[in-house]
């Protein structure tokens, strides 16, 4: 087969790549459970694209992502519930659904009346779903609060994030940021007072309630928390290599250097890294 970049041709290779007793072993033993861990790794790896800015990589990565959606919707179409074409169908309907304000009659609203009009359409479509299911006997004994339907799937600070925007939206929520730093400050108080307990169960309860609040922190200052986490993570990977570097010149290495020979190396890593920043 050869390749192309007609759509077409990349459901044909995956019905190709499916098919019994011709295709790849390894993809036909594949269900929508086993895909599923891929599918969020590579949703993973468009972010880390994104954060580092490589758009070669993206363009690759982005069809990584785009494989995960063909080989799920093939995966349905075998069992006869949907097939590919339903799935642009469904997602091309939903964006002119919940856009009146670009496709329809509702005209000159502000960001924040697109916002407030996105959330009714969702909660219309919510009830809707829910009657249809009535009328076709499925249970409807599903969770309807405020919180309903955010993913277990999701990572846990990205979820605390959406957690809290959600019960914002009914009014359970500080308005102002220093009474969530304040928050921040009385769960890290508690944890310290679970380690001097000696309960490992405690200071685990303890420390999620403290990332969890600092997740709420973060949303109220407008700041993904896991997108301000991973670049955490970023920056630490950046000054432990030049520590390394650092102790490499002297003929040393981390695991022969002490404590107080590695923060002090940290620390002018840290300034000469803000030094270049500033300049």
């Amino acid at each position: 087969m050869t390749p192309s970049r007609d759509i077409d041709r990349l459901l044909a290779i995956m019905a190709a790549l499916r098919t019994p007793g011709s295709g790849c072993p390894w993809d036909l033993e594949q269900t929508f459970e086993t895909i599923a861990p891929y599918t969020l790794e590579e949703a993973y790896e468009v972010a880390d694209a994104i954060q580092r800015g490589d758009l070669d990589d993206l363009k690759d990565e982005l069809g990584d992502l785009l494989l995960q959606v063909v080989f799920h919707a093939r995966m349905a179409e075998e069992r006869g519930a949907f097939d590919f074409g339903d799935v642009v169908g469904a997602i091309a309907a939903k964006l002119i659904r919940r856009h009146p304000h670009v496709f329809g009659d509702a005209r000159d609203l502000s960001p924040e009346a697109v916002t407030a009009q996105w959330d009714a359409i969702k909660r219309d479509e919510k009830a809707a779903r829910a009657k249809a299911q009535a009328a076709n006997g499925a249970s409807t004994h599903q969770p309807s609060g405020a919180l309903d339907g955010v993913p277990r799937a999701l990572p846990a600070l990205t979820r605390s994030d959406t957690l809290t925007r959600k019960a914002a939206k009914v009014g359970f929520d500080w308005p102002d940021p220093a009474q969530v730093a304040a928050k921040v400050r009385e769960e890290l108080d508690e944890v310290m007072e679970a380690a001097a307990q000696g309960s490992r169960a405690a200071v685990e309860e303890e420390i999620g309630d403290l990332l969890f609040a600092a997740a709420n922190l973060a949303r109220h200052y407008d700041i993904d928390p896991e997108t301000a986490l991973r670049r955490a993570n970023v920056k630490f990977e950046r000054r432990f290599g030049v520590v390394e570097a650092m102790l490499a010149e002297r003929g040393a290495s981390s695991a022969a250097s002490t404590l107080e020979e590695m923060e002090r190396l940290w620390g002018e890593a840290k300034r000469a890294e803000r030094a270049v920043a500033s300049g």
